[in-house]
């Protein structure tokens, strides 16, 4: 499997040109939900249709509603063979995202699954801005996994050119500058998408850190893996511990990007990277535990913004830290009850083997110190409560810095990958102490996923930092616009958007 597809076979054009003159199989308008007399090209077009237009808004066929779409055939005067509209919603309410959920819609419809060339007529300013979403949308709405599928009924996308066109040569400048940036970050974040929906057979924690090796050699990025020798070297305990029950031993991979001044500190990422989580002797039921061969989506999530990074030229210093390991049981896996010591010192009562995750990112929280960071932010599936905190609408997201906080936030809103705080309260935190050691790592079902954060908040140095739990969001069930059914990558926008706007 090809991890990075770079343009997922799609070359881009970018044209000025008259609506008449547009080619392509396919040429998309995007529509608001409004009189369409107040849309220029789509009273054009009405026109050469003999009123066509107003009959399909009339009998409610096509209103311009989002996510609506409907196919033009063969139009008087059109170089391109269809036409299809797609709705954007109320004028009032529509924002970038419109554009990209729009996209998405557009990208599955048989009209355009079908076509070899489609192409997008930016008819005013609004749409050009949104040239960034719009190839996100269609990229990411595009993704499908079909390398292991065999036999001769596969149906495989047939699109091999996308064109914008526009009414000016500056805004194709714009676009060419602003869809360039989306398209790189949608490779991120399929690239993301492709590992976590690696089956555990075929992606362990040495063949991951083989993974980020490739690609940091490609893209000039730092990379040094930890073996098991050397992560008993740095006293990862809490690690090791982890993976002592699993055949395939653990990883610790460190990636440097170094966009800044010499003198700049970093801003440490941080991924949980379970290969594939059983719960360990904790067993997890039965019921959906395929799924978790995308425990490791927190690590892909980073590799794939450290990738982005690297590729946008982001002027800041990065690293990525990503513990690996396989959580499984054995007659020498961790078992419940047991007290392990992780790399701070701090001793940790296993209430839970099920409960891995936190234990591997307290060693790499506290390894984060050994790069002096201006902030650090873990991302990790942590919890099953977080998705009975904002179900699959939003991931929970927790720290200590007001600052951080407004950066995700506003990342989060720029790119409708939504987050919610919550509280850090000593309650949660006395619910983490143990009786027989420094810590435990499980305080039970009750608010486990602010609990989950209050026992991460104990291995962090004096820095900022702010932990995203994507247990919500890592796994679409139903499939949305631009996010199929799956690993959902999501998380990877808002973090590119943040650092891309880091002060």
């Amino acid at each position: 499997m090809k991890l990075l597809d770079k343009g997922v076979t799609m070359e881009l054009f970018f044209s000025v040109s008259a609506l008449e003159a547009a080619g392509g199989d396919v040429l998309i308008k995007f529509c608001r939900e409004e009189d369409y007399k107040k849309d220029p090209v789509l009273k054009k077009i009405d026109g050469v249709l003999e009123s066509g237009i107003k009959d399909i808004y009339d009998s409610g066929e096509f209103e311009g509603k989002l996510n609506q779409t409907i196919t033009l055939h063969k139009v008087p005067g059109m170089t391109a063979k269809r036409v299809v509209l797609a709705g954007l919603g109320k004028p009032g309410k529509i924002d970038h995202d419109s554009y990209r959920q729009a996209a998405g819609t557009l990208s599955r419809i048989a009209a355009v699954k079908n076509s070899k060339a489609v192409s997008f007529f930016l008819s005013d300013g609004r749409a050009v801005k949104a040239g960034s979403a719009i190839i996100e949308g269609f990229m990411l709405g595009r993704f499908e996994i079909l390398d292991y599928k065999t036999g001769d009924d596969i149906v495989k996308d047939k699109l091999k050119k996308v064109e914008f066109f526009a009414k000016d040569r500056k805004q194709i400048n714009a676009l060419k500058k602003d869809v360039g940036r989306g398209q790189v970050t949608a490779e991120g974040v399929i690239l993301a998408r492709r590992l976590a929906s690696l089956p555990g057979n075929k992606l362990s924690p040495e063949k991951f850190a083989a993974e980020a090796r490739s690609l940091a050699k490609e893209y000039k990025i730092d990379c040094t893996v930890l073996n098991e020798k050397q992560i008993k070297a740095e006293k990862m305990g809490a690690l090791l511990a982890v993976a002592q029950g699993s055949a395939q031993p653990p990883r610790f991979v460190i990636l440097e990007y170094k966009g800044g001044r010499t003198s700049q500190k970093p801003v440490v990422l941080i991924g949980k990277g379970i290969t594939f989580d059983s719960g360990g002797i904790s067993l997890k039921p039965v019921l959906d535990m395929h799924k978790m061969k995308g425990d490791m989506q927190g690590g892909a999530l980073i590799l794939g913004t450290m990738v982005t990074a690297a590729r946008l030229g982001l002027r800041l210093n990065l690293v990525g830290l990503i513990p690996l390991a396989e959580n499984m049981p054995s007659s020498k896996a961790l078992k419940p009850g047991d007290i392990v010591t992780s790399r701070k010192g701090k001793t940790i009562e296993i209430i839970s083997t099920d409960a891995e995750g936190r234990l591997i990112l307290a060693d790499a929280l506290d390894y984060a110190n050994e790069f002096k960071p201006q902030a650090v932010v873990d991302v990790a599936t942590l919890t099953g409560g977080s998705l009975l905190v904002l179900g699959y609408s939003g991931a929970p997201v927790m720290g200590n810095d007001i600052k951080l906080m407004k950066a995700i936030k506003s990342a989060s809103k720029a790119t409708a990958e939504r987050v919610w705080e919550l509280p850090l309260w000593d309650d949660f935190r006395e619910r983490m102490k143990s009786p027989i050691a420094d810590l435990k790592n499980s305080g039970g079902k009750p608010a486990n996923t602010a609990t989950a954060g209050a026992f991460l908040e104990s291995f962090i140095g004096d820095w900022p930092w702010a932990h995203i739990d994507v247990a919500s969001v890592d796994d679409e069930p139903t499939g949305r616009p631009y996010i199929p059914v799956g690993a959902s990558g999501v998380g990877l926008r808002l973090l590119v958007k943040m650092l891309t706007d880091w002060k």
